[in-house]
This record gives structure tokens, C-alpha cells and sequence, in this order.
């Protein structure tokens, strides 16, 4: 497992980061057990994975904090976070410090407002991030973090509204095959403050399930997003696989996120411990090709709308 530095945290972060939410939540959303999901953890971790990402949302704090209870902590990176929704900044603060009780901890390192829209920044911003920060100073959380709602704002409308403002120290941001926009309207005021990006979204359904990619696909060439001649419809990333470039089409996909500059760690969601070796093995792969890499970007060049869910 290859190691990177997450923007000016300068925490040492795996490039592969374990997602505990998602479709699967550790398997727990797919009737898994919690001793499942927990195993589901500690294998990461025997792989060599030390971010962990979690959210209040997802219900798997708890489940993270026992797979974690004998792990000492310098040697995990924990995110969690906490969405806006109808709080007041005391109801956040409580929010935060619940999230700590339930992992079981003194301090997370990055602490995240989660799936903040657009409308909802300028409150965040002004209310929210006062108390992340007081939070930082009483030794509660590391750094301060915010996710964006990929699917419903693939063009990253939030993101580069917070990239006028220099409080983040670290972003979550949709990145994959499909939607490449990011390198565009995010990268570049993230590498320019050194912040860290976490990718998310490598891959989601159109990226796992052929049918999936074949309807989004032609669904694009419809939009005039892409050019349907360039593509065989019945299997329209298949040359990644067939020219032997990558063993499975989610291979490329994790192996394409690893190869673009700015993308420190990615995330990997999974339910069961043969998916997350899985994972980890494209993940431990060199980047594709950078020839290949340049095709994909020239096929997807005027993509912002889609989500690959």
C-alpha cells in the first residue's frame, strides 16, 4: 500500500481509504452483521489502509470504534462527519462531540461538514465553521473538512464556492472515469492552498454493472456530452479490459482516480472482506498508462452532469 501526504494536514494517509458508507455501509445496509462489518475493517487494515472514513449518517460510527477499540490511534487517520441540517451551532457542537462517543475516542482528525449544498454554505461558513475551529482549539478534532453531494451537484457548484474561502483544510470530491470535471473546477485552488482532496465515487454503479454504463453512455451521446461513434455501445469501456490493460473494468476505474494529480486518498466502500482485498489490489497497482489515461480524458472531456451512480 503506497502512502501520501493529505494536503497541509501532513498526515500520512494510504492512497486507498475505506468508505463506511455508501451502498453497502460495511454490509450493514445489505443485512450484514456488525462482527462482519468490523472484520471488514480490521482487514483493511491488515492490508495496509489507515484512513477511515465514516459519517454520523451512516450509523457505522459505533461499529468503526470497535473495530478500532485496540488499535492505537497514531496509527489510523479517522473522518467522520456531520451534516448541516436544521441545527443551531450549539445543536452542531453536541452533533460533533456524539460522533466522538461513538467511535470511542478523544479526537477525530477531520471532522467534516457532510453534503453541503450551495444553498446551505453561507450558513455553514459563518455558523458551522466557528465552532469546527473551537472545536480544533479545545483538542477535539485535527483539521477541518467538507463534502460535497455528488449526485446531486456533479459539477461541483458547492466546492468552488468554498474554494474562495481558506478554511478548509481538507475536501470531498466526486472524481471518476465518467465525471473528470473536478480537475477542472476543484484541483486546481486545492493543489494551489495544499489541501487535502479525498476522491469519492471511483466507482458507483455505472462503473460495476455493465448495463448501467451501457443506458449512461448512450443517455451522454443523447446530451451530445460524447460521441457515440467513438464508443461500441454493447461494451463501451471494454477495450480497458480487452487490451489488457486492467483485469476488470473497476480496476481501471480505481486505477485511473490513482494517477490523477491532486487526488490524495481514494475511497473504497465495501461490505464483505474478499471485495475490500479486491480493492485493495487495484488500489496497489500502478496508475494506467498515461496513453490510456489521455483517451479517457478525451472521450469525457465535456462531461460535468453525471454522477456514475
Amino acid at each position: 500500500m503506497e502512502f501520501t501526504t493529505l494536503g497541509r494536514t501532513r498526515l500520512r494517509v494510504s492512497r486507498m481509504g475505506l468508505g463506511c458508507g455508501g451502498h453497502s455501509r460495511l454490509g450493514k445496509a445489505t443485512g450484514g452483521s456488525d462482527e462482519d462489518a468490523i472484520r471488514v475493517v480490521r482487514e483493511a487494515l491488515s492490508l495496509g489502509v489507515n484512513f477511515i472514513d465514516t459519517a454520523e449518517a451512516y450509523g457505522t460510527e459505533e461499529i468503526v470504534g470497535r473495530a478500532l477499540k485496540e488499535v492505537p490511534q497514531h496509527e489510523f487517520v479517522l473522518s467522520t462527519k456531520v451534516g448541516v441540517g436544521k441545527s443551531t451551532p450549539a445543536e452542531f457542537r453536541e452533533r460533533c462531540l456524539g460522533c466522538l462517543s461513538r467511535l470511542g475516542v478523544e479526537y477525530v482528525d477531520i471532522m467534516h461538514i457532510h453534503g453541503l449544498s450551495v444553498a446551505d454554505y453561507p450558513f455553514a461558513l459563518e455558523s458551522l465553521v466557528p465552532v469546527l475551529s473551537e472545536l480544533r482549539s479545545e483538542g477535539r478534532i485535527r483539521f477541518i473538512g467538507v463534502t460535497e453531494v455528488f449526485a446531486h451537484d456533479p459539477s461541483h457548484e458547492m466546492l468552488r464556492l468554498a474554494g474562495l474561502d481558506d478554511v478548509w483544510d481538507v475536501v470531498m470530491a466526486g472524481f471518476n472515469i465518467l465525471n473528470q470535471s473536478a480537475r477542472l473546477s476543484v484541483l486546481p485552488w486545492t493543489r494551489a492552498r495544499n489541501v487535502g482532496v479525498l476522491g469519492m465515487f471511483a466507482v458507483r454503479r455505472a462503473l460495476s454493472r455493465p448495463e448501467r454504463l451501457q443506458e449512461v453512455i448512450r443517455e451522454m451521446a443523447g446530451a451530445g456530452l460524447v460521441d457515440s461513434a467513438e464508443f461500441d455501445l454493447g461494451d463501451p469501456l471494454g477495450f480497458l479490459v480487452s487490451d489488457g490493460v486492467a483485469s476488470s473494468l473497476t480496476e481501471a476505474a480505481y486505477r485511473f482516480c490513482l494517477g490523477e494529480p491532486g487526488l490524495d486518498a481514494i475511497l473504497s466502500g465495501t461490505g464483505s472482506v474478499e471485495h475490500v482485498r479486491e480493492n485493495a489490489r487495484s488500489l496497489c497497482l500502478p496508475p494506467l498508462p498515461p496513453e490510456v489515461s489521455e483517451r479517457l480524458r478525451c472521450l469525457f472531456a465535456n462531461v460535468d452532469s453525471v454522477s456514475g451512480n
